[in-house]
This record gives C-alpha cells, sequence and structure tokens, in this order.
C-alpha cells in the first residue's frame, strides 16, 4: 500500500522545529535573552523556578512591539530583523530566523506581554488550540516585553523525561547568561532562582566596571593572569583578555569566544587558537580567554544552524591566519606583564622577528660581565651534540651589566641574581621582592625560540632524496596537491602527483628525515582542505626543536656563576614566551615583599 502525502497541522510542525531550538530551559532562555538584547534593552531581569522547568520568566525595558503586531508575535517565520535576502546576506541581530517563540509555545505554556509606549498599557498574547491560534488581550505593563514560560515539555512527554534535576539545568541556565553578559557590558542583568537572587549586574560602561564584571563571572584569579589584547587589520578587529599559559585549565570550560557579539562553537576558530598556544601550553590543557572578533556582517553567514551556535566565514583562511597571528603576538607580550609592574620604561618587546640581529653595543659597564655563551658553557652531553652546532649560536656577544643596586626602581625585571639553589633554581631580587628561576626551564624555552627563528630564517633548509618516495592518497586528497603547490615548497616539500591516488615526494625538510612521511603529507593535505593552509609541518618541526632544546639545556647540578645568572635573566627578558618552557612549565614565580612579610608575621 502506498503511503499517501499529507499536512501536518502547525502544532505537530512547530513541536518538530521546537526538537532543532528548544533541547532545554537554557535553550528558552537563550532565545528571550537574544530577543531582549535585539530589542535595546538596557535592564533585564530573570526570573527562573526549580531550574526553569516550572518557570521562565525574562522581563526588559526594550522597544516593545507593537499592538498590531502582536498576533504575529508567536507565529513561525514572523521576524522584525529582517526583510529581504539582502538583509540575511549581513545580520546583524542575534536572532532572524523568526521560529523561537513559535518552537517555544509548542512546548510548554508562553505568554507574552508587551507595550511600546510609557502610558503604561499594553497587550497579553498566547497561542491556543491544535492550529495555535493567538488570542490577544490588553495588560498593563511598562514599556517593554515580558515572555513567561511554564512547564517546559508538559505536552512532550518524552523530551520532558530527558530534562535533568533542577540544579542541574539550573547550571545550564547560568552559562548561558554568563555567556551573554560577557557579550553585552551595556546591559544590567538580574537573576532570580527560587526567589532567591543570584547575580545583579548593573550596566558596565566604563573599562574598570566591564573588568569587574568579568572578574565576576570568570574569577579574580583570571583577570590578574589575563592579557588584554586588541588589534585590527583591514576588516577584521579581534579584542579581549587572553589567558597566560601558566592559568590553563584541564577542561575547555574557560572559553569564550564572540563574533560580531554572537557566542560561537567554530573550527576555523579553534583550530586558530590551538595553534597559537600549541607551544606554551602543558598537554591535555586548555587555555581560558574571552575573546571577540568583529567583521562586516557580510563576511560571516550565521544562518548555518538553528540554534546559530555555528558560523562560516566567507574567507576562512585569512581569518585562521588573523587569529592564529594575533593571538600567538599577544602570548609574546605576556612577558611584558613585568615591565608594566615596575611603571619603568621599557624596550620594545623583542619578537622571533627582532631576536636574532639583538646585539647590545659593549659599553663600560657591560664589559665587567663575561659573555654568556649556552653552548660552550654546557655539560658534557650537551657539548656532544656537534650536529646543532650551525644553529646554536650564542644570544649575544655581551650582556646588558646591571645599574646601581641601590636604585630598585631601575632594576631590570627579573632583578640580579643572588645565588643558585641545590643546584636547580636561580635565586634573584628585583624591586617587587624574590624572584626563583627553574634554570633547566628557562634555557630550554631560550635555544627552542633559538632553533624556531634559525628555521623560519631559511637556515634550515629542505634535504633532496635520493630515491623518491610514493605516498598513496585519496583522489580527492590528490586533487588538493596541486592547488597547495606554493605552500609544499614553503614548508620544505617537492610533492608532484604522478597518478590519480599517488604523490612522489622529492625533497623534504632535512629536520624531518625520520618523520612518518605519509601520515604527515596526508595530515598537511587535510588540514590544506579544511582550513587553507597547515601549520603540521611547524608543529613536527617545533617537536623535534623541543626535545633538542630539552636535552641540550644546561642540567640540574651545573654550577653558574653570578654573572652567569644573570646573563640568562637579561636574556629570558629578551625572548618571547620566556615565562613558560616549550612543556608548557612555568619557568619562574615572583614572591612580593608583603608575602614575604606574612611569612615571618612583619609588620603585625
Amino acid at each position: 500500500m502506498i503511503a499517501r502525502i499529507n499536512r501536518l497541522d502547525t502544532q505537530l510542525a512547530n513541536q518538530i522545529a521546537a526538537g532543532e531550538v528548544v533541547e532545554r530551559p537554557a535553550s528558552v532562555i537563550k532565545e528571550l535573552l537574544e530577543n531582549a538584547i535585539d530589542a535595546g534593552a538596557t535592564q533585564i531581569d530573570i526570573t527562573i523556578e526549580e531550574g526553569g522547568i516550572r518557570l521562565l520568566q525574562v522581563r526588559d525595558n526594550g522597544g516593545g512591539i507593537h499592538p498590531d503586531d502582536m498576533p504575529l508575535a508567536l507565529a513561525r517565520h514572523a521576524t522584525s530583523k529582517i526583510r529581504g535576502l539582502d538583509d540575511l546576506d549581513a545580520v546583524c541581530s542575534l536572532g532572524f530566523r523568526g521560529e523561537a517563540l513559535a518552537s517555544i509555545a509548542s512546548v510548554s505554556r508562553l505568554s507574552l506581554t508587551s507595550s511600546h509606549e510609557d502610558t503604561g498599557l499594553g497587550w497579553c498574547v498566547q497561542s491556543e488550540g491544535r492550529d495555535m491560534v493567538a488570542s490577544v488581550t490588553p495588560a498593563n505593563h511598562a514599556r517593554g516585553t515580558t515572555v513567561s514560560v511554564r512547564d517546559i515539555f508538559f505536552n512532550t512527554p518524552a523530551r520532558r523525561k530527558f530534562l535533568k534535576s533542577a540544579s542541574t539545568e539550573f547550571g545550564h541556565i547560568e552559562e548561558v547568561i554568563k555567556r551573554l553578559s560577557l557579550a553585552n557590558f551595556h546591559v544590567g542583568i538580574q537573576l532570580q532562582h527560587n526567589g532567591a537572587r543570584r547575580w545583579h549586574f548593573k550596566p558596565a560602561t566604563t573599562d574598570i566596571e566591564q573588568l569587574r564584571r568579568v572578574s565576576t563571572l570568570c574569577g579574580q584569579a583570571f583577570i590578574e593572569g589575563a592579557l588584554p589584547i586588541d588589534t585590527d587589520v583591514t576588516g577584521l578587529r579581534l579584542f579581549g583578555w587572553l589567558g597566560s599559559p601558566s592559568m590553563a585549565r584541564g577542561q575547555a570550560d574557560m572559553q569564550y569566544f564572540y563574533v560580531n557579539g554572537r557566542v560561537v562553537r567554530d573550527k576555523v576558530v579553534s583550530h586558530a587558537i590551538r595553534t597559537a598556544y600549541r607551544d606554551v601550553l602543558a598537554p591535555n590543557r586548555h587555555p581560558a580567554f574571552v575573546l571577540f572578533l568583529e567583521l562586516e556582517p557580510s563576511a560571516v553567514d550565521v544562518n548555518v544552524h538553528p540554534t546559530k551556535h555555528e558560523v562560516r566565514f566567507r574567507d576562512q583562511r585569512w581569518v585562521h591566519e588573523f587569529l592564529a597571528r594575533s593571538i600567538h603576538r599577544g602570548l609574546a607580550g605576556l612577558k611584558t606583564e613585568l615591565y608594566a609592574s615596575q611603571q619603568i620604561a621599557t624596550e620594545p618587546v623583542v619578537t622571533s622577528d627582532t631576536l636574532l640581529t639583538l646585539t647590545p653595543q659593549p659599553t663600560e659597564q657591560n664589559n665587567l660581565l663575561p659573555a654568556y655563551n649556552p653552548i660552550t658553557r654546557s655539560t658534557t652531553a650537551y657539548q656532544a651534540q656537534d650536529a646543532l652546532a650551525d644553529y646554536l649560536a650564542p644570544l649575544r656577544d655581551t650582556v646588558s651589566a646591571p645599574v646601581s643596586r641601590t636604585e630598585t626602581a631601575d632594576m631590570p625585571p627579573l632583578g640580579y641574581a643572588l645565588a643558585q639553589l641545590h643546584g636547580i633554581y636561580v635565586l634573584a631580587q628585583n624591586a617587587q621582592g624574590l624572584i626563583i628561576i627553574d634554570m633547566h626551564a628557562a634555557h630550554e624555552r631560550l635555544m627552542y625560540e633559538r632553533l624556531k627563528i634559525a628555521w623560519q630564517t631559511g637556515r634550515l633548509a629542505s634535504q633532496p632524496l635520493l630515491i623518491g618516495q610514493t605516498v598513496a592518497v585519496s583522489r580527492a586528497e590528490a586533487e588538493l596537491v596541486e592547488p597547495a603547490k606554493a605552500w609544499f615548497t614553503q614548508l620544505g616539500f617537492d610533492v608532484d602527483r604522478i597518478g590519480e591516488e599517488t604523490l612522489a615526494v622529492r625533497a623534504i625538510p632535512a629536520l624531518l628525515h625520520k618523520a612518518d612521511l605519509a601520515g604527515l603529507i596526508r595530515d598537511i593535505l587535510a588540514d590544506f582542505k579544511t582550513h587553507g593552509q597547515s601549520y603540521r609541518v611547524e608543529e613536527a618541526i617545533n617537536d623535534l626543536f623541543s626535545s633538542m632544546a630539552c636535552h641540550g639545556a644546561v642540567r640540574a647540578n651545573r654550577a653558574l656563576s653570578l654573572p652567569e645568572m644573570n646573563a640568562l635573566l637579561r636574556d629570558m627578558e629578551a625572548t618571547e614566551f620566556s615565562s613558560q618552557c616549550n612543556h608548557g612549565r612555568p619557568t619562574w614565580r615572583q614572591f612580593s615583599l608583603a608575602e614575604l612579610d606574612k611569612l615571618f608575621w612583619r609588620g603585625r
């Protein structure tokens, strides 16, 4: 028997659509808050009962809804955000699909009361019956809108049984409110749960007020260890706060990324951030950040999924490159925190682009210290690495000598060495107090950065293969070789397609002669297909550099003289990422005089 086609009734169609929009009470709160923000609200009051299972209510002081539009308020595909295809190509609002309220109303008891005037009079709309016909009645209401959602999933028991406990559902609601609060500092937000006030944020208009909100939501430790970032190029701007590698977390639970004010989870963004943090994090650790990306609305497609969590960039490669480089440079600036805390004039931050040319001119003062050469002063095990001789030249021939030690305000950020502890740590005094340096970790980072610079400046070459190797790939992967030809060449490969599913490799990066060639080629092609570029070779070479630096760095129980220790400190100040070794471990810790006084009850 042939099944006949029939039209679904309105309520059933909306309930099916609700499966994409309304997953749990937190999904409802997200949609209602976005509507309130789009309406221009500066104050939003949220009332929750039993984790949102019994009641979800959002009241705002936005522009309200015109009385003539009230019957359409709960209709599907009815919205004030867009009117035509051109508007869809450049969406500036958080909501625009016209599905949320209709979907919510189909699985709950929803009422919407709104007024667009200051008369105190408004209208209330509810949907009734299987056809969800809107019923509009007069109501008293100040300017703005109130949406009350009761008994979510009361008419869909199969969905309701998947809800968790009230405390769990409320936890998801708090996370949604937290994400939107971080992106809308101009909006005051008050949250009540079961009659108790949980949060109360006033509109944050100044930098201090915004920092206070971030501190409340993300913790004081995040603000204390984060670096503000604000960078822009043509058509792109990235700003916010980068968590330092030392405060990385075991879970990716403090990562907030916004595109034009919309919180998103995007593969291109995630990959770019992982790339920027790739050699400053310990294994299985996740960075913390609150970042905002602004670009032309026409350059990003937000109409990818009904929840609007996913976006698609028009030029993914350009966005990926901008994010990775901006965050990487921002992290390199973390080492300047000591300069800022000392409030002294500083030299520009030394980056990998300038470190090789950093050779201070000898002066009468700095001749007092012997040259510090981390290579020639290393242990026997390190000196045995003759193959590295061309790459491991001294960081500099001379080092800066200290100014008068009585002038603590003029001390360099890491101060001056006092002694060596158990052959492992260097103790130094700076203007703030005491610094303890892990000499192996610090030296390891210095060597690692120098090896990377040597490779980036072309001093580590490509190696032709005596006998070319063939690599079997899929046809789709083989078709990517020609578009990626220039990229392969830049990475040190000579790769050609010699068959529908066969590649010929005639040259590889010299340092990767022991790598899994076939796997590396496939990974590069996969990255190129997804992101338009690949960091696989750089990551593989950096892994090798990390191992070389670890084995080559000064070992425990290696006695250093005071001039050698001071030279190490100066090199750390001039090297980016010197606060962490390449495995993510911190290289130094600061202990203030106040902290030391507290240990001995001084000042009580």
